[in-house]
């Protein structure tokens, strides 16, 4: 208890003497007078007079007010919960759009967002980044969360972006695949969350087996806060269990509440419920928890303040419920994220100083620290790029120079604005918890920008490599303009996709990091820029290596009329040891003047090119370190070229005294697959000479840790599905090169001359 009141404290006081009622009091209020014929302002001026008069007495920073009445939240979901509708209802009810279009057929997709091919097949549907919308004066900026798990770093930053998070379940389908995945991801960034249980006019509609699957599958400590009046077709409203009110929704889109008592015949159920909630929430908080030990009756704002403290602390999760379609039950929810979900100045932000190898540094949140932007997500505007920044600390100004930390580039904010779904505002600024879009700023997706007294960045600079390689290229020659143009946008927003050029074959070659991965890019390249093409069999980028010192003492000589060519290296070649930071390290070791300086640098360009393709299967060598002890020089004869082609040819000729090994991509390979098929599936794993690291019991689910050679895990989706009746799942991360075996490596060098000789 000490340590609790010890934390919450301020928060406590400053609600006590200064905040205006929470949400769901707001909702009788406005409510209540509009019953009554009154103006539903009244009750917000006399709260701000309350606050305003608080503010004059603690001296309280001028940002307080607006940082409290902002919410980031982001709505995600498994395909067909009902998603579109619920986010077209919030837009509806906020007054963002006038009227109400229904989904058509069965994906999913509203009228009004049915703009983008792909996004109807994601199942993601606000265009724009981040939608804003304002309910009962409270800022709420809603934000496209991605729902791919492949691009582990685009739904990183969304997630980073966030504050709190709506879960939406299906109330017949329930906890589904895709449910299970978001949330594991939300639980890893540690996002805050209320769940919403949808489609309660649905027949076979059950709530109570919802929840008890939320508790089990997804482990959530949650309670529902509502209780339906009716089920199925005679689905009527809502019993809010912290206010004991009854709601109805009247109109021809909901858009009246009705508040009642509730109904007779339905207390039993709701006294139970309400104890049920008490007792959840208790477990994770002292204060509710002594007041509940001790039979005191317990007040609607106690349990509201209770239930946010232990959501914000990420220890509960409150359940909402209703029917988007029907419009029933939208309101309350939207009451709910700003009576539970954080505001931006209660989440912990983390940035990392790169002037001190990457510490995690805390942000205060607030607009008086530095400026700290993250950019987001990038679309293509009609004025060309828009950049989306999430401000974490300080303000940013129009016309003010800003650094991008990613580059080093100074850049001025020519154009600030807030979107509007479509619509755009001009602002002049924003501070820290605001999310704004910038107009002619040239950057990636996932840069950060300061106002240059820290470095700081958002996300790691360390960006995992690709893994897999595919070469593409369109299938008409007239489109090549648009090609490359959609290559580089994809490079922009994704810093794991990369593009080259094969310099045997001449082809565009890209990499990133799986299957779907480029997939999904190819698949992009084709919807969005019309552009057809021509996709080549999946490569893994392999590496060399040396195992052991080696000796080169390499003359090259050319006479031929006129001025030859004279250039001597001698030293050796070393691996790197473990653990080094770089890939590829020259030493020079020359005592005297036996090569001139100025030839070294070509020396070292000579061996690094040579180092780009090894003599085993041409891939780049690592992890080398390149020492050079002698050489000898012509006095008119030597030149650069000299030297830089001797060092190329000194290393094939040093390469395989050096026991070259060649290295393949790893990968950490995490299985869910129901208990039944375990057998089945670990032997399959043993079949790609995979190692399994770990193995765990999750309800009546198995969880396969095992790291894979990625050149085995080709079609390894479909695999696991024909063995699992597509029950089991898989994710698949980059962990390391490591050398391949002797078999492997005698196959992999003769298919490679094979090729050669072709």
């Amino acid at each position: 208890m000490a340590r609790l009141s010890k934390s919450s404290a301020p928060r406590l006081l400053y609600t006590l003497c200064a905040s205006p009622p929470p949400a769901s009091r707001h909702l009788q209020s406005p409510l209540a007078s509009l019953l009554l014929g009154g103006p539903s302002l009244r009750h917000f001026s006399s709260g701000n007079l309350a606050r305003a008069a608080a503010a004059k007495d603690d001296k309280e920073p001028w940002w307080k007010e607006s940082m409290d009445k902002l919410r980031n939240i982001g709505i995600s979901a498994h395909i067909d919960s009902g998603k579109t509708t619920l986010t077209e209802r919030i837009l509806y009810y906020t007054g963002k759009i006038h009227e109400i279009h229904e989904v058509r057929g069965k994906d999913g997709v509203g009228a009004k967002m049915d703009s983008m091919d792909l996004e109807r097949e994601k199942g993601i549907t606000i265009q724009s980044a981040a939608t804003y919308c304002t309910w009962k004066g409270y800022q709420v900026n809603i934000i496209d969360t991605p729902g791919h798990v492949d691009f582990t770093i685009e739904v990183e930053r969304a997630l980073r972006v966030l504050d709190g998070a709506i879960l939406v379940l299906c109330s017949v389908g329930g906890v589904q695949s895709q449910s299970i995945t978001v949330d594991r991801q939300m639980r890893r960034y540690e996002v805050p969350r209320l769940a919403f249980i949808n489609k309660l006019d649905r027949m076979g509609a059950d709530p109570w087996k919802v929840l008890n699957q939320a508790r089990s599958k997804l482990r959530h400590h949650s309670a529902a806060v509502q209780v339906p009046i009716g089920l199925e077709e005679e689905f009527q409203g809502l019993v809010d269990l912290v206010q004991l009110k009854a709601y109805y929704f009247h109109g021809s889109s909901g858009e009246n509440i009705v508040t009642a008592e509730v109904p007779a015949n339905m207390e039993n159920l709701v006294t139970e419920k309400r104890r049920e909630l008490i007792e959840m929430v208790s477990e994770v908080d002292d204060k509710l928890a002594e007041a509940f030990l001790s039979d005191e009756p317990i007040s609607s704002a106690d349990l509201e303040e209770a239930i946010r403290r232990a959501t914000i602390a990420k220890k509960f999760v409150p359940v909402f419920m209703g029917s988007a379609f029907k419009n029933k039950g939208v309101q309350p929810l939207l009451d709910g994220v700003l009576s539970y979900l954080p505001c931006p100045i209660e989440v912990s932000n983390y940035a990392l100083d790169q002037n001190q190898k990457e510490e995690k540094v805390a942000l205060t949140g607030t607009p008086d620290g530095p400026l700290v932007a993250l950019a987001f997500k990038l679309e293509e505007g009609r004025f060309g790029q828009l950049t989306y920044l999430r401000i974490y600390e300080g303000v940013i100004r129009k016309g003010d120079f800003i650094i991008n930390v990613n580059t080093g580039k100074k850049v001025k904010v020519p154009r600030l604005v807030r979107m509007h779904s479509d619509e755009m505002e001009d602002i002049p600024e924003a501070h820290a918890g605001q999310i704004v879009a910038v107009f002619g700023v040239d950057c990636a997706s996932g840069d950060t920008f300061t106002d240059g007294k820290v470095k700081y960045t958002m996300t790691s600079m360390n960006v995992p490599e690709p893994v897999m390689s595919l070469a593409v290229s369109p299938v008409s020659k007239d489109s090549g303009g648009q090609f490359s143009k959609a290559l580089n946008r994809f490079q922009r927003e994704d810093p794991t996709f990369r593009v080259g050029l094969d310099a045997e074959s001449g082809q565009t070659i890209i990499s990133g990091m799986g299957e779907l991965h480029l997939e999904i890019y190819v698949e992009r390249i084709h919807r969005e820029y019309k552009v057809e093409a021509t996709v080549g069999k999946p490569r893994v980028n392999f590496r060399e290596t040396v195992t052991q010192r080696a000796e080169f003492d390499y003359l090259h000589k050319k006479q031929t009329g006129g001025q030859g060519q004279y250039g001597r290296v001698c030293g050796y070649v070393e691996p790197l040891p473990e653990g080094s930071p770089v890939k590829f390290e020259f030493e020079k070791m020359i005592v005297g003047q036996a090569i001139p300086s100025n030839f070294i640098p070509a020396i070292e360009k000579g061996f690094r090119e040579a180092a780009n393709s090894g003599s085993l299967i041409g891939h780049p060598v690592e992890n080398i370190r390149v020492v050079l002890t002698d050489g000898a020089s012509h006095a008119v004869d030597s030149s650069e070229l000299a030297f830089k082609l001797a060092s190329i040819y000194a290393f094939r000729q040093c390469y395989s005294a050096a026991k070259p090994v060649i290295l393949e991509p790893i990968m950490l390979v995490e299985l869910k697959v129901p208990t039944e098929f375990q057998g089945t599936v670990a032997g399959d794993i043993n079949k790609r000479k995979g190692v399994i690291v770990g193995n765990d019991q999750d309800g009546d689910e198995t969880v396969i840790l095992a790291q894979v050679p990625l050149n085995n895990m080709f079609g390894y989706s479909t695999a696991l599905r024909s063995m699992t009746q597509g029950k089991g799942e898989f994710t698949m991360e980059y962990k390391e090169h490591s050398a391949v075996s002797q078999d492997v490596q005698m196959q992999l060098v003769n298919a490679h001359k094979a090729s050669k000789a072709e």
